[in-house]
């Protein structure tokens, strides 16, 4: 390539986002059949798709899903192809004669607190238009499941009647998530605005992340935004209180992490960014995590971490956050030498609320093996076999059906 091919392609990368399996780019062509929705509702800051269980002819036996995180609208006939393809999820609901309810944003990187509006207002929508008087479930996958969680908290705390029996979250990041500094700031390196970046800096992702990068700043902290969300939440409650909870992770719960061992070389990159190298997360002061080197301005910036668990390896639901990352670069014709793929994005211990990832020793306990009244919810299940952040198994998707309220 040309000088001016390669500094077009530099700035070309960042046209991309990490997004979860359920909230990533829908192809042109679905590549599994969507039924219509029976009812679609226009919400403030989001929108919702109605579809009736086997037999009813109306809302009888709710299940609300709320979306997950990315950059942009929820797209909801993906997200039903999502939840229904590799495991029936959404057709044995149904079948079982439940009502799926799915809730998508207006944007879905605003902050938890906004779009928490619209899970109220599909909520109170749901119980006006219902029929009977059997109890709501509602929850939602990742980001959803905070959304969900903050919404029937702060209801409670307002005493609206929201009938919901049982709340659930699905690999929710509830003790926050992780997304390598090391990636996020390169999100910021790109020398123009683009996705990425936004994506990384957005509300949700600063209310989300256990440990963000500052682009403004450099800095690597606990964002302000995060610190507010939290206070805002304990000022709810933390948690409702009136229906039961329950939680599931995409990660194992016997402190088996992923094939990632700390302080290995994660991705290096060649001919654009020559030079860019990441490393895997280790512990200790002043750990490089990151050399990013560009051409189009020239420019070189280290990223170092201090007193970090080994966050890439953890037990949780996997991202492939540098599979992601090198694909974009590849695009644009860099060389890329790729040797982890997927990292932890929630940690198991997070996904559970049964402990805080800042610690080595908590973040990789065999929570199995812990009493599970230490837990913040009321059940939980871990997979028995590390699966992709938000995958919809038969054995999770199981359990959770079986708890759902009669």
């Amino acid at each position: 390539m040309s000088e001016q091919q390669d500094e077009k392609a530099e700035q070309s990368v960042g046209a991309f986002t990490l997004p979860t399996p359920l909230s990533s780019t829908p192809p042109v062509q679905l590549p599994y059949p969507v039924p219509e929705p029976d009812e679609q509702w226009q919400l403030p800051n989001g929108f919702a798709h109605v579809f009736y269980g086997e037999r009813n002819q109306g809302i009888t036996r709710p299940v609300i899903m709320a979306d997950g995180f990315n950059l942009g609208r929820s797209d909801l006939k993906w997200l039903y192809a999502g939840l229904d393809s590799g495991y029936p999820f959404l057709s044995e609901l149904r079948r079982r004669g439940r009502d799926v309810i799915l809730l998508g944003f207006e944007e879905r990187s605003a902050s938890v607190l906004e779009n928490a509006e619209a899970a109220t207002a599909c909520i109170m929508r749901t119980v006006a238009e219902q029929l009977g008087g059997a109890g709501l479930t509602v929850g939602g996958f990742s980001m959803g499941g905070l959304i969900t969680r903050y919404a029937l908290a702060r209801m409670e705390m307002q005493r609206m009647d929201h009938r919901v029996r049982v709340y659930f979250s699905y690999d929710t990041p509830h003790r926050g998530a992780v997304i390598p500094v090391g990636v996020q700031a390169f999100a910021h390196f790109i020398p123009v605005a683009n996705d990425f970046a936004r994506q990384m800096n957005s509300p949700a992702a600063r209310q989300m992340l256990w440990r963000h990068y500052d682009p403004a700043s450099g800095e690597i902290g606990i964002a302000p935004e995060r610190t507010e969300f939290l206070e805002r939440l304990a000022q709810a409650g933390n948690w409702p209180r009136i229906p039961r909870i329950l939680a599931l992770a995409n990660g194992r719960g016997d402190g088996t992490g992923l094939p990632v061992p700390p302080g290995e070389t994660a991705l290096k990159v060649e001919r654009i960014y020559p030079g860019t190298t990441f490393y895997t997360q280790a512990q200790g002061r002043d750990v490089i995590v990151a050399e990013l080197k560009r051409r189009f301005p020239k420019a070189e910036k280290t990223i170092k971490t201090s007193g970090f668990p080994e966050l890439d390896g953890a037990p949780g639901g996997s991202l492939r956050s540098y599979g992601i990352l090198a694909d974009s670069l590849k695009k644009f014709g860099a060389q890329v030498d790729l040797r982890h793929e997927s990292v932890c994005f929630v940690p198991s211990v997070s996904a559970v609320s049964i402990r805080d990832i800042d610690v080595q020793k908590d973040l990789y306990v065999n929570i199995d093996g812990l009493d599970p009244s230490e837990s913040d919810v009321d059940d939980f299940i871990c997979s028995s076999a590390t699966t992709d952040h938000t995958a919809v198994t038969e054995e999770l998707c199981g359990w959770l059906m079986d708890r759902l309220p009669d």
